[in-house]
């Protein structure tokens, strides 16, 4: 299957390089044409339109910043849909409204092409060796026909159910990731201003009740004081604010939700839509006058498990 892909950016490039360095025949596109040089110079071959890629690869991904980026892409002169035809499938790996993705949706299959949203969740260094997790929302003829290519991008691959769901859990789930950041950073904080040692609070918590994927991640890159987890203040942003859009509309009363909305709104205020996301604990550091740092933490993290081929998630029922 030709494949093309379309958002080189921090996920995107590596989800990109996953597919080359399994042999997928890869076309790509980015803005920024730097962003491709690596994956250029391996192999892959560049497409002048997004148009272009649509008539010349079986699938196209898409993997852009904001639901407005995709909207471009998608439905401008030439754009996607202008390249797109009968049996053709287009792969939404953004994380992104569920309401925009099953408006374009509408689009593809009026074309005879079909559409699948599927975000990946698990963080960079997980898409870097293609170990990362992949949400699928689609129909299962759908499913099975991108199969091949997903399970070449992630290991762990959950079809969520029809088109627009995958987008849902998506939102759901960096939301639930963004409360524990807050948790982490006030947790550890709270350690520092009590005299404990970070290094034997960071393994305390490690091997409690209190562990989690974004502890044993963004808590180990703060503490370096890299805070670099190639995710921004207004990434987070956007997400909350998807996932608290989704819950006003159908009338739940959240109380947790509003104050991480606020919190990154005053994060993105005082440091801007750029800033690494886990920096959020800056405003802790400045009201506080601590540095939230130990020796001995990575600056990055790096996948060290080795690449599996992936597979499907079994829902219990």
């Amino acid at each position: 299957m030709k494949v093309g892909f379309i958002g080189l950016g921090n996920a995107g490039g590596k989800l990109a390089g996953s597919l080359l360095r399994n042999d997928v025949e890869l076309t790509v596109r980015d803005l920024d044409k730097t962003t491709a040089k690596k994956l250029l110079k391996e192999g892959a071959k560049w497409a002048d339109s997004p148009k272009q890629m649509a008539e010349n690869v079986d699938m196209v991904i898409t993997c852009l910043p904001s639901p407005s980026a995709c909207a471009n892409v998608m439905e401008g002169e030439d754009g996607i849909l202008n390249g797109l035809s009968q049996g053709k499938i287009w792969a939404e790996m953004s994380t992104t409204d569920s309401s925009e993705v099953k408006r374009l949706s509408e689009k593809v299959l009026a074309l005879g092409a079909h559409p699948i949203d599927c975000p990946v969740s698990g963080g960079c260094h997980r898409a870097a060796t293609g170990n990362i997790s992949i949400l699928a929302g689609c129909d299962r003829n759908t499913f099975e026909m991108a199969f091949p290519i997903l399970k070449t991008m992630g290991r762990r691959i959950l079809h969520a159910g029809d088109i627009g769901t995958a987008s849902i859990l998506k939102v759901m789930t960096n939301y639930l990731a963004t409360v524990n950041l807050i948790s982490v950073s006030e947790a550890l904080t709270t350690a520092k201003a009590m005299g404990l040692d970070l290094n034997t609070t960071y393994e305390a918590i490690a091997i409690s009740s209190g562990n989690s994927f974004v502890h044993e991640t963004e808590g180990q890159v703060i503490l370096n004081g890299s805070r670099d987890i190639s995710f921004t203040m207004g990434l987070v942003l956007k997400d909350t604010g998807l996932f608290q859009k989704l819950a006003e509309s159908h009338n739940v009363p959240l109380e947790i939700s509003p104050k991480v909305v606020e919190i990154f709104q005053e994060g993105v205020k005082k440091y801007g839509p750029d800033e690494l996301s886990p920096n959020i604990i800056k405003r802790l550091e400045e009201s506080t006058g601590l540095s939230i740092t130990a020796p001995g933490f990575p600056a990055e993290m790096i996948d060290d498990e080795p690449e599996e081929s992936g597979y499907e998630v079994e829902i219990k029922k």
